[in-house]
Formats: structure tokens, C-alpha cells, sequence
């Protein structure tokens, strides 16, 4: 099967079936070829309902909880977002494909130097990318963004992150433990900040000096 019927089943079967249904993230999921992101042992993979091995312990998320957290966050194309944990660059593309910036962060400088090219060849020029400790944030300029999304598992959201929330702004990461996270969703309104929690899941450990511990 083509990956372009694949990755209309998927649309179909693992976000509308699960109740994605923001029109801006599902046209972005249709643009994107996933199968660009992963390995070639695994390409045959790219549309399965898992994540998926990225190398230096690293994954390509579940899409359903990439379409789960960007639905979240409310993308309009107003936005200016801040990605922390680049990792394949598939989520880097589907929220450039929507927003009009993308600042995007990565600790691990082989996994942005790859998604970088990926990138590249996809013609994106909204994207601009950081090797640091991503708990820190953006720390290339003094910026502050409309949405903040986090791939990976924090103890707690890192300050670093709402001090560089716009007002009126949302930030979306996952909080627990290093076996179990929560999404959690942070809205600022009028100087205090709104928290809810949806979906359980599971993702790498955010490691920084707000994050775990290496």
C-alpha cells in the first residue's frame, strides 16, 4: 500500500475515530509524510499507532498524541510556538505547517542536525532551531510565544517555560514520572494560570537543569 493511502487510514482511523477534530491539525497530518521521518529499516512502520525508534534513545511519538497536543494547544496562524525536544522533526513540521514561526529546541545535537536537513528539503522557512538544554527554553534571545509544546516527560513545568509564555498564551507538556506522564495544559488569563490534565501517556524524560537529571 502507498504511504499516501497509509496516511489517510491513519487520519481516519487513529485521530477522527479518537476524536481529533481541529481542521487546521488534520490538514497537516495529510500533508506530512511521516515515512520521511524514520528510518528505512522502519519506513514500512512510519503510519503505525506507536512511536517509533529515532536512535540515541530517543522516539518519533504515537500520532495520535502529537495530533492530541497540538489540538490542545489551539494553533491559529497568528502563532509564534516553542518546541522543546525537536527529535525527528515531524511534529517541527506539522506545527510550521500551521503557525507562522517555529522556534524549536533539541539537547541532542546529531537528532537537530537531521531534522534540520529533513527540513530543509521540505522547503520549510518558518522554523528556527537551538541545541541546548530545552528545560531552559528559548535562551538564544530574549523571545516569549503564544504556545509552548513539550515532547518529553517533566517532574514539573519548568518556570523557565511560563516565563516565556505570551499573556493569553498555552503551554502543553507532559508531567509524572519517568514511567507514566499526564498532559498537562497551562493557559495564562489576566496574570494567573489556568491548569488542566487529559491524556495519560508516556515519554522520554526531559533532561535539564529543570528536567530529570541525566
Amino acid at each position: 500500500m502507498k504511504f499516501s493511502d497509509q496516511r489517510k487510514i491513519m487520519i481516519e482511523e487513529q485521530l477522527i475515530a479518537r476524536d481529533i477534530i481541529d481542521k487546521n491539525v488534520l490538514n497537516a497530518f495529510s500533508k506530512i509524510p511521516r515515512e520521511d521521518f524514520v528510518a528505512d529499516n522502519i519506513k514500512y512502520l512510519a503510519y503505525s499507532d506507536t512511536p517509533l525508534t529515532i536512535g540515541e534513545n530517543q522516539t518519533i511519538s504515537q500520532p495520535y498524541i502529537v495530533a492530541k497536543m497540538m489540538q490542545l494547544l489551539e494553533i491559529n496562524r497568528d502563532c509564534s510556538i516553542l518546541e522543546i525536544g525537536t527529535g525527528s522533526g515531524y511534529q517541527t513540521a506539522l506545527l510550521a505547517e500551521i503557525a507562522e514561526e517555529v522556534f524549536t529546541v533539541e539537547r541532542i545535537k546529531i537528532l537537530s542536525s537531521r531534522a534540520k536537513r529533513i527540513l530543509d528539503k521540505l522547503k520549510y522557512e518558518n522554523i528556527y532551531f537551538s541545541v541546548h538544554d530545552g528545560s531552559m527554553g528559548w535562551i538564544e534571545e530574549d523571545l516569549k510565544f503564544d504556545r509552548i509544546i513539550v515532547s518529553a516527560g517533566a517532574p514539573e513545568i519548568p518556570i523557565s517555560l511560563l516565563q516565556q509564555l505570551r499573556p493569553g498564551g498555552i503551554i502543553i507538556i507532559p508531567t509524572g514520572d519517568n514511567s507514566q506522564q499526564q498532559l498537562h495544559k497551562v493557559v495564562e488569563k489576566d496574570g494567573d494560570y489556568i491548569h488542566t490534565m487529559h491524556d495519560i501517556c508516556t515519554f522520554v524524560p526531559l533532561v535539564g537543569k529543570l528536567g530529570w537529571k541525566s
